[in-house]
């Protein structure tokens, strides 16, 4: 996996204390299941992924049992108990952390579960030179104040912003303003609390898939959404290579040439994942420009591919690979290369194809001078 910018070390308080009744499920909406996981795993799975090097998380009195559950196999997590409010919950969670003396922390509420690591970036960013920042959307409706049920003034959208979590802070800034929090009136978040105490909050670009799961409809199972990916790749035929397809070592006189393994097969099966997210092509991950590269196994991009299919809510409904060559006969080894790759995207074998054809001696590849391939991906949503 191609390294991301390296994001200065932080902590993070991830806020799941509330009791989350309107969204009408058996356990508070912070337990409840939503895209395979409970939701408040989402959110500490990401920014354990950023690299948070402590995640408190803040749960109801006598939750620990299906906390625990819910955040089971995740390393650095440590669960503090909530108070009355999201303040005190809050201020709970940074006085036990007060003790690794964390210069920068991610104040997040569980309910909003879709956390993506640029949201991250640009909030610590921001903290080069304020000590607060938070996410924010435009307002797109028209706005009116109620005036005892009927149309008021009317707002300046313009001036408004839409407040999204997580809220970044300098861990002391937002220490001391909890410490120096009256209670009165309850602020609605955390930036709130900081500008009661003088501090100035930056305002970052936040993200739509932010919303907040309040209400029943939230978890509502829809239609899968399907989406589908194509990818196309050629390399030519040379002496003194190893000839690599479809993740296996297949004996010929000639292999192909690139900058990794030069593996055509996993290469086209790549792009058709990248396509399917619309998350650019194996060029844009793994650059042949960048030496780390060279000779790398393309298992490896196809592994990569696999977890961005993954972050971005979807699995591998099948995927179908079609090589095209003169020589070597494909036959022999197409098993051998269905199961590879079933291996990679951790897919049944079922689910995948290979086949193979010729072009019956027409162009590079009738003339053996190299070998394509063309591969298409079905994904579906995760419910």
């Amino acid at each position: 996996m191609p390294d991301s910018p390296p994001l200065p070390p932080f902590a993070a308080v991830v806020v799941a204390a509330g009791k989350g009744l309107r969204a009408g499920q058996p356990v508070p909406k912070q337990f409840a299941p939503w895209r395979g996981k409970p939701v408040v795993r989402h959110s500490v799975e990401a920014l354990i992924e950023a690299g948070a090097q402590k995640v408190l998380v803040a749960i109801p009195e006598g939750a620990e049992t299906i906390a625990s559950e819910a955040l089971t196999g995740l390393a650095a997590v440590e669960l503090v108990t909530g108070g009355a409010t999201r303040q005190s919950s809050v201020r709970n969670a940074l006085e036990t952390l007060e003790s690794g003396e964390p210069e920068l922390v991610l104040i997040h509420d569980a309910a909003r579960p879709a956390l993506a690591r640029p949201v991250i970036a640009r909030l610590l960013a921001a903290l080069s030179d304020q000590p607060g920042a938070i996410p924010v959307l435009p307002v797109v409706d028209s706005l009116a104040f109620d005036d005892r049920g009927t149309m008021g003034t009317a707002a300046d959208r313009e001036a408004l912003r839409r407040v999204q979590t997580p809220q970044a802070f300098r861990f002391a800034d937002i220490l001391a303003a909890h410490r120096a929090w009256s209670g009165e009136p309850t602020a609605g978040d955390d930036a709130q609390v900081l500008r009661a105490a003088g501090g100035i909050v930056a305002l970052v670009e936040g993200d739509e898939a932010l919303r907040k799961l309040t209400f029943a409809e939230d978890f509502v199972s829809q239609p899968s959404a399907i989406r589908t990916g194509m990818g196309f790749d050629v390399h030519r035929l040379a002496a003194g290579e190893e000839l690599w397809l479809g993740g296996v070592l297949v004996p010929h006189d000639k292999g192909l040439a690139g900058h990794s393994d030069a593996d055509v097969a996993l290469h086209a099966l790549v792009d058709a994942l990248l396509g399917a997210i619309g998350d650019g092509d194996i060029g844009a991950h793994f650059p042949p420009s960048d030496p780390k590269w060279k000779g790398a196994r393309s298992a490896h991009f196809v592994e990569h591919a696999a977890a961005l299919v993954d972050t971005a809510g979807f699995r591998i409904a099948n995927v179908d690979l079609t090589i095209i060559c003169e020589a070597p006969k494909i036959g022999p080894h197409r098993n051998a290369m269905r199961a590879r790759i079933a291996e990679l995207l951790a897919i049944d074998l079922g689910a995948v194809s290979v086949k193979a054809t010729t072009t019956e001696g027409l162009g590079l590849t009738g003339r053996g001078e190299g070998i394509a391939a063309q591969a298409i991906a079905t994904l579906v949503g995760k419910d």
